[in-house]
């Protein structure tokens, strides 16, 4: 009964909450989950003081990014990688490894960047070179296998004119005091030019400039 958006931001509550994504709201173990949340009042009322909490003190007003579709995730605004990939109807969000998601029925390429990235962390083929340029402009360097010339690296290239959409989320540091840390979402990209194949680099333009805020951690200054 609830809008698309509400959906998907239901999707991204439970996955938070019970770590899987819902195919079947009716399922039995999906409404005993939420009937002994509900049930509990003490658990509700601690994600309340929770909730209320973090509103108290965003200092990020959010904006819709035109994705083609119902997508509850606001621009400048901070997600795990489940929320991210539940909110465009990736119910599996769990097998994806790599900083690169591409939905196709979504039409879009999601990308995961970890600007700092730690020795222990990351292998020599993944020790990739992203920064912003400025706030307009972003470096990124895709995997290393992938080519100028491979399906993935045209779909890159010319994905204006085939009609898909690149989203970019960064994070500073892969782990944070509470574990894996969020990605903060920078918004659509645009393709302006590419260096070198296997792996490519490439410059995007963002759509929405990085605020000033953000722009000292995503900068080559800071990271490297």
């Amino acid at each position: 009964m609830l809008p698309e958006a509400e959906k998907r931001m239901m999707q991204m509550f439970y996955v938070t909450l019970w770590q899987s994504a819902v195919d079947d709201w009716d399922a039995p173990e999906v409404k005993q989950n939420l009937a002994e949340l509900c049930n509990s009042k003490n658990m509700f009322s601690e994600l309340m003081e929770i909730l209320n909490y973090n509103l108290e003190r965003i200092d990020v007003v959010g904006d819709e990014v035109d994705l083609g579709f119902d997508c509850p995730l606001e621009l400048y605004c901070t997600y795990t990688r489940d929320q991210i990939l539940v909110a465009m109807d990736f119910k599996k969000p769990q097998t994806v490894r790599e900083g690169v998601k591409w939905l196709e029925d979504k039409m879009v390429d999601v990308f995961f960047v970890t600007l700092n990235k730690a020795d222990k962390d990351y292998s020599p083929t993944t020790m990739y070179n992203d920064y912003s340029i400025n706030e307009e402009f972003f470096h990124w360097q895709s995997q290393s296998t992938t080519s100028d010339t491979s399906p993935t690296g045209q779909r890159y290239i010319n994905h204006v004119h085939e009609g898909s959409k690149i989203l970019l989320f960064v994070r500073e540091f892969k782990k944070d005091l509470a574990g894996a840390a969020p990605y903060t979402y920078l918004g659509t990209a645009k393709y302006v030019s590419h260096y070198g194949s296997r792996p490519m680099n490439i410059t995007w333009h963002l759509d929405n400039p990085i605020p000033a805020k953000y722009i000292k951690k995503t900068s080559k200054l800071e990271v490297g």
